[in-house]
């Protein structure tokens, strides 16, 4: 009989991807069987966060969770890997005994010898360099299949001073074009109909194999292959070039969405931080995007709280939100993570402090989204369908203008039964802050608006 075997895949699309691949290995070997049912499993992979506290806290309370499933259930091994076990690997075996494996990200390749070795009744563990993290690989989708990740590179050097992930995974390394676009093509064979283009900084992608940075050159390959939507996400300010600009706007199967991770204005914040700019800068750069790719939604992140952060510099990251008026902006409370320079900075600042700033910046920003999903009742709108809600008894899915998990969603009736990965039009009838409600229009339906 098989060993059934599990993963919990936490934290960002990265890390995710590296489950996929996690998972494709496990599925090589005759002597397992994938299970979805954690209820219905031997061995559960926890593929952990560790970048901020609240990501750290979910990962421990996972673990947890499934291990006193070794007790009520069949659950015989639990094994964390991810970034959590790569960078806490110390702590997770001497404070979390009941866990059966350790694995780093550097010893993914590793993972069926682990998993043998932890039924065996051995404590096993393996922490190889993180620069032996496989980057490339067959992979088994945990994404719904309409739509997929393309990780293109790992690791960061840009060493902002508030951000662990240089020290997880290392410096910024890409994957040659003729990798990616192979995988890619292998992504559109599977049937996905959206490609997001996701690394720490996609903007960077070439710059050490091919001696500038060469985001533009992939994605006009990639927009040669049967993508009905093509998105990039984590797109740094100071490498937004007019090359890149004129590529997504002139491709049909780019959405016209960019993800720009900000996190501040003030240029003494942003010192602190390790990275460029100032407020006038930065202003500059998201009215060069608006500019070129008309029509585009900006979604940006900014940080809250960082030592040193004064009220009034504050108050100007405030101005800037009611300016600019993003489309999407999502904003987190600075987390003092050990081992990075910001850590070590003085003017920290008390906790409730940082989330309060926090928790301002997003009651602007839902008042902002609430007028921009109010502006689109009445109008017609092109969705992918991502499925059926059966408590809501409706269907739910996207416009171009919203990258899956993190941004609305549309939610519609529809007379007929329609497949995860259609496109259809939809009338939108009623808006709040997130999200868009509306019916299914059909073709020579009575839509008046025209598609938006």
């Amino acid at each position: 009989m098989s060993i059934n075997v599990g993963m919990v895949s936490l934290g960002c699309p990265k890390n995710q991807v590296d489950g996929e691949i996690l998972l494709n290995l496990i599925q090589q070997d005759p002597e397992f069987a994938l299970q979805g049912d954690p209820e219905q499993c031997d061995v559960v992979l926890i593929n952990t966060c560790g970048f901020i506290d609240d990501a750290k806290q979910e990962s421990i309370d996972t673990i947890l969770e499934f291990c006193a499933l070794k007790e009520t259930g069949r659950l015989r091994c639990v094994i964390v890997t991810g970034c959590l076990a790569q960078r806490y690997k110390e702590e997770i075996l001497r404070e979390i005994p009941e866990v059966d494996g350790v694995v780093g990200i550097g010893s993914n390749a590793e993972i069926v010898s682990i998993i043998r070795r932890a039924l065996g009744g051995e404590k096993a563990q393996s922490f190889g360099s993180e620069y032996d993290l496989p980057l490339g690989g067959g992979r088994i989708l945990t994404t719904p299949a309409h739509y997929a990740y393309l990780k293109i590179s790992e690791g960061c050097s840009n060493r902002c001073t508030f951000c662990a992930i240089p020290y997880i995974r290392g410096d910024f390394r890409s994957r040659p074009i003729e990798e990616v676009v192979q995988e890619a093509g292998e992504l559109a064979d599977f049937g996905v109909k959206e490609l997001i283009v996701i690394a720490q900084d996609t903007t960077r992608y070439g710059e050490d194999l091919y001696g500038e940075p060469s985001l533009a050159r992939l994605l006009r390959e990639l927009v040669k292959l049967p993508f009905r939507w093509i998105r990039l996400m984590y797109c740094y300010p100071d490498r937004i070039t007019d090359e890149l600009l004129s590529i997504i706007r002139d491709s049909d199967n780019i959405v016209k969405y960019i993800d720009i991770p900000l996190q501040h204005t003030n240029r003494e914040v942003l010192r602190r931080m390790g990275r460029k700019g100032d407020d006038r800068w930065v202003r500059s750069v998201i009215e060069q995007i608006r500019r070129e790719v008309p029509g585009v939604f900006i979604r940006t992140t900014l940080l809250a709280g960082f030592p040193g952060e004064t009220e009034e510099q504050f108050e100007e990251l405030c101005r800037f939100v009611d300016d600019m008026r993003f489309e999407r902006l999502g904003c987190f409370a600075y987390s003092q993570e050990e081992g990075t320079p910001a850590a070590r900075l003085d003017g920290q600042l008390e906790e409730e402090e940082k989330r309060a700033r926090a928790q301002l910046i997003m009651d602007k920003q839902t008042l902002i989204m609430g007028e921009y999903c109010q502006k689109k009742v009445g109008a017609q709108v092109e969705v992918m369908v991502d499925g059926y809600d059966p408590e809501e008894f409706c269907y739910v899915g996207r416009t171009q203008y919203d990258a899956p998990e993190i941004d609305g969603t549309v939610r519609f009736s529809s007379e007929r039964e329609l497949e995860p990965g259609e496109f259809v039009q939809v009338l939108v009838e009623e808006a709040d802050d997130f999200d868009l409600y509306g019916r299914l229009i059909e073709e020579g339906g009575n839509g008046d608006e025209p598609a938006q």
